[in-house]
């Protein structure tokens, strides 16, 4: 059995080397759902607690009480693509529960021109189809509190599926995990995303791409890698509360994203970068909600050379009532750049006010 394991640790790290893999891939699953959490600009991964910690950090769903729903639809550039996600928690007693959800991430009516000039060479806008790009995941948690009654932990499966029209298809599998620790009005979380690396395997319609694969003479001659792997990523959370008054509570949360790459945040080298968030929420009797966020601290290259920080701030509200909660965002996809900022409305209900 020792060698056994021996084998396990020393082996899977070497086979994993020789992988494909990307610093970016999947990229629709780090956009992030529920518009309290993006109001706050993601920095939630300490305190999440509802059925939106399926997506934060799946250790939070031990916070229900009772059936919780909730519901998120976002247009992005311009009405583009469309965002959907939808979710489902069920405590199974006061120490665990269990979620599931899912994502959707799609552009649709595409225009198909390949076959707009035929082997004549003469065009026929009547050979001009559509075609669809969309992104799923699909997701199941389970979360429990441990021997320590303020450690949880949750495990989080995801499938993914995405479709390029009739071009191409693949499908992925991967795991999440999450903790989470309260002492004193302090939160810390810890959220590893494809903990075990998401791998995803392409199949690709050759005969679709052979009829593009010669447009352009000397170039997408080969069909492309059928077989992605997605890094780890970490996320750590720290977060307070306080009790302002006898109507207004504060709460603070300073979460810092880790990319094991190199990329143009704030800090970064070779082995990794790091991304900080900060989130703020303000509540007037857990009845009316104001959120501020501020985070993608980013190096932005000048056509001269320099650079420059940029950063994202977003905005949000919320309102509570009978067991409805109603979330607004002000945040922007794009991230940095030119990118408008989209409103994100997103409806979570919590069936335990009925029971009362």
């Amino acid at each position: 059995m020792k060698y056994k394991i021996a084998f396990l640790l020393i082996g899977i790290p070497l086979l994993l080397k020789g992988q494909a893999f990307r610093n970016y891939s999947n990229e629709f699953l780090n956009i992030g759902v529920d518009a309290a959490a993006l109001g706050m600009s993601k920095a939630v991964v300490a305190t999440t607690n509802n059925v939106n910690a399926i997506y934060w950090n799946p250790a939070g769903l031990v916070g229900i009480e009772d059936y919780q729903g909730s519901l998120m639809y976002a247009s992005y550039f311009a009405g583009i693509a469309n965002y959907n996600y939808a979710a489902f928690a069920i405590p199974i007693d006061k120490n665990s529960a269990v979620a599931a959800s899912i994502i959707r991430f799609g552009v649709d009516d595409i225009l198909n021109t390949t076959e707009l000039i035929d082997n004549n060479g003469n065009i026929d806008f009547n050979r001009v189809s559509l075609f669809s790009a969309v992104d799923y995941a699909f997701n199941v948690a389970y979360a429990r509190r441990l021997i320590f009654k303020d450690l949880k932990i949750g495990i989080n499966a995801k499938v993914v599926r995405r479709i390029i029209g009739d071009f191409a298809t693949s499908w992925g599998f991967g795991f999440d995990a999450g903790l989470q620790f309260e002492r004193n009005n302090w939160y810390f979380g810890l959220m590893v995303r494809d903990i075990t690396t998401t791998y995803n395997t392409w199949s690709i319609n050759e005969d679709e791409f052979n009829k593009i694969s010669n447009a352009i003479p000397g170039q997408n001659q080969e069909l492309p890698e059928s077989t992605e792997i997605t890094k780890p990523k970490v996320q750590i959370g720290v977060a307070k509360t306080w009790r302002i008054s006898r109507f207004f509570n504060l709460q603070s949360e300073v979460d810092l994203n880790i990319r094991f790459a190199e990329t143009n945040d704030i800090i970064s080298n070779s082995f990794a970068s790091i991304d900080p968030a900060v989130g703020i929420q303000l509540d007037y009797d857990d009845l009316v909600y104001l959120r501020l966020g501020v985070g993608n601290f980013q190096y932005i290259t000048e056509f001269d050379n320099s650079q420059s920080l940029s950063t994202q701030p977003n905005l949000g509200l919320g309102f509570k009532y009978k067991g409805i909660q109603i979330d607004y965002a002000l945040t922007n996809i794009g991230s940095v750049g030119n990118a408008q900022y989209s409103n994100i409305f997103s409806v979570t209900l919590d069936y335990s006010f009925f029971r009362r």
